[in-house]
């Protein structure tokens, strides 16, 4: 139903132009807007309820035209217009004209939204999907699926924001499946496939960091790959929720992750618990090393794995001697069991990191 600051909006507009009073009922005969001079009276609202459970499309009574806006043959609202002359008569019957015209405008927009929900969700045959792409003018073209997860901070705000800030096409849908995340469906048929990737990754970013700076709402987004058919929007969807699950766990730095560069991340996900826990007693034993929860020690693993195992660059960066350096990569390597100077080991130590975290979470789904 169209909201009621839009309906008075309209009344407003309809009294500005035509200067005649109106009033609008919705099909139960229950006042929902009303321009500021209508008089209401209670004898014409109890007209106007005895009209709507009659099959009348129209009535009179004193002044007061009564017109039923019907919707797919449904009665959608009541317009009651304050009618004084013949002049008033053809502004009312224009008036009916904008309201249903209105009415009819959200009800598509709202079916729209629910096809495209469905298409998501993986809920629609194909026979009514391409039915109802026909119907709504859907046409199929290259798109990819955003998932903005925006973490239960007012997901309304960032709905009406990513409309605005996405640069939206006639082929491009916003809408939301839950109250933590609003889902950006986006027209790529511009894009070219040599510079797909770089401009959906500009595309994640510029959302990214608008929320945060417009709203002060910070969002991680996942997108999926780009797919040619309506029907195969949901495999999108899917790939760009997983991509958020698997960013979380491991890449937690980043703000936005792509299906298609989730690298080693993809394989450590699909592992099962028994498998990870057989690797990490490989690599550690029995004990995982209290280091891994040491702050600076971590700090220090990360930075020179960063550096590509550049020692040099690395103490730079960090601000100390390189001897410094050296003895805080020998006093880890004592406590891990691994030299990190060299490249099996860092690998190794960098997978057993994210096998961990892998395994954390995993405990943390079941409890």
């Amino acid at each position: 139903m169209v909201s009621n600051q839009k309906l008075q909006n309209a009344l407003d507009e309809i009294k500005q132009i035509c200067n005649m009073e109106t009033a609008l009922y919705s099909a139960n005969g229950k006042l929902t807007a009303s321009t500021r001079e209508m008089q209401l009276s209670t004898e014409l609202a109890r007209v106007v309820e005895e009209f709507a459970e009659s099959l009348a499309d129209s009535q009179t009574f004193q002044e007061y035209h009564l017109y039923r806006i019907l919707v797919e043959g449904e009665t959608e609202y009541i317009l009651v217009c304050q009618v004084t002359g013949e002049e008033e008569l053809i502004y009312a019957r224009m008036a009916v004209c904008q309201i249903r015209n209105l009415a009819i405008g959200f009800a598509e927009q709202f079916d729209r939204n629910h096809f495209i929900q469905n298409i998501l969700l993986g809920n629609i045959l194909m026979a009514d999907l391409i039915g109802k792409a026909k119907k709504y003018h859907i046409p199929d073209c290259p798109r990819v699926v955003f998932v903005i997860d925006t973490g239960n901070k007012n997901n309304d705000l960032a709905m009406e924001l990513v409309k605005n800030l996405s640069d939206l096409r006639s082929k491009d849908f916003v809408t939301s499946l839950d109250q933590h995340s609003v889902i950006l469906v986006k027209d790529i048929s511009h894009i070219g496939e040599e510079h797909a990737e770089e401009e959906l990754k500009r595309i994640a970013s510029s959302l990214s960091d608008s929320l945060h700076m417009e709203a002060m709402i910070k969002v991680r987004i996942g997108y999926g790959n780009a797919v040619n058919r309506l029907s195969d929007i949901a495999q999108s969807y899917q790939e760009a929720r997983l991509a958020l699950e698997v960013g979380r766990i491991f890449y937690a730095e980043y703000d936005t992750i792509s299906y298609g560069k989730l690298g080693i991340g993809r394989l450590i996900y699909q592992l099962p618990m028994s498998l990870c826990e057989m690797f990490i007693k490989e690599v550690f034993g029995d004990e995982i090393p209290d280091i891994l929860e040491d702050e600076e020690a971590m700090t220090t693993i990360n930075k020179f794995l960063e550096n590509n195992l550049n020692i040099s660059e690395t103490a730079r960066q960090m601000y100390v001697h390189r001897n410094t350096l050296v003895y805080r990569l020998e006093r880890i390597e004592k406590a891990i069991g691994l030299d990190i100077r060299t490249f099996d080991d860092a690998m190794t130590f960098k997978i057993a990191v994210m096998v961990i975290a892998h395994m954390k979470d995993s405990k943390r789904g079941v409890v």
